[in-house]
């Protein structure tokens, strides 16, 4: 199917690897999904794996230009495949999610495995490496503290937002803060599995942490606190424009594919230069819709159902009543 998702995306991204400060990194590629880096006296700990374990191996390169310390421990933002599959490439880290996070592997795992790897064919090239699901080896609920010799680490479940998982890892002294996809830069986000309602409280509570450095999900390494305000009011604006857009619609009583064609015409202007626009605006606007409509826990994506959702958003082929009225 033409223009399915990112699979016309095959060009290589320039890699740039950020020092934020002491034992601090950030592993950025022009759009695609970025990873953290945090070196302590024993180890490594890495923020988001990528998609691959063959794609990993970018990450550690990078690693083994600032130290010789092994990675052995790996925070997962959320459950996604293109931020988790790559964790074996490490070796056999400590895998640390929120309990939630490890919910949706459960629920809905191997479902996103299965879509995703069919939106971004670039980003799961070396897809043959991939063992199977990635499964935490610890969880926790609300806050836990990794400390790296002298340095703190507070890995966070902030709240609702891009995924009902969503963490953070915050180093206070430094005030350095590793965003996952609760936060983008110059990228679209991402809603497809998110909570528009909760989003807002989620951003107030990274703007309360006060981060003057930041990796977002997407998009370059922050280095100002200018920057990281930017970004959170840019996340702020485009996830509040678009809900409220939906909404609406559904008050009007609009199916999706008018919703969607009105939403396009209204955020493009202001937001269609930002990385994966087009990807991500039909995911987005269907869920926006389920939402609006009162449905609160996400509906899985499957990759047969991606392709039924483009086909009737973007080509206007009929759609399942299920799948238009959520």
């Amino acid at each position: 199917m033409s223009g399915f998702a990112s699979t016309h995306d095959l060009a290589d991204k320039v890699v740039s690897f950020d020092e934020l400060g002491p034992g601090l990194y950030a592993y950025t590629a022009e759009g695609d999904p970025n990873s953290g880096v945090l070196v302590g006296p024993d180890g490594v700990v890495v923020v988001d794996a990528q998609a691959t374990p063959a794609m990993a191996q970018d990450v550690i390169a990078r690693v083994r230009g600032v130290t010789d310390k092994p990675v052995t421990q790996v925070v997962l933002s959320h459950y996604h495949a293109v931020r988790v599959l790559g964790v074996s490439g490490y070796g056999k880290p400590v895998v640390i999610a929120s309990d939630a996070t490890r919910e949706l592997i459960v629920e809905r795992g191997q479902q996103d495995m299965d879509s995703e790897i069919g939106r971004f064919p670039r980003l799961f090239r070396g897809k043959e490496t991939i063992p199977g699901l990635t499964w935490p080896t610890h969880t926790f609920e609300g806050c836990m503290t990794l400390w790296l010799g002298d340095m703190e680490a507070q890995v966070i479940h902030i709240g609702r937002s891009h995924t009902a998982g969503d963490t953070v890892v915050w180093c206070p002294k430094e005030k350095v803060l590793f965003a996952g996809d609760t936060v983008e830069f110059g990228a679209t986000p991402y809603c497809g599995d998110a909570h528009f309602a909760d989003w807002p409280a989620t951003l107030d509570a990274i703007s309360e942490l006060g981060p003057e450095k930041m990796v977002p999900g997407r998009g370059r390494a922050l280095l100002t606190k200018a920057d990281c305000a930017e970004a959170i009011a840019g996340t702020r604006a485009f996830t509040s424009d678009l809900f409220g857009r939906v909404r609406q619609g559904v008050a009007k009583g609009w199916e999706l594919k008018d919703i969607y064609d009105d939403a396009m015409g209204f955020m493009r202007p202001r937001y269609g230069s930002w990385v994966i626009f087009e990807h991500c605006m039909p995911f987005n606007v269907t869920r926006a819709f389920d939402e609006a409509k009162g449905l609160d826990h996400p509906r899985i994506w499957t990759a047969e159902r991606d392709v039924e959702m483009w086909k009737a958003l973007e080509q206007g082929a009929p759609m399942k009543s299920a799948e238009v009225r959520g």
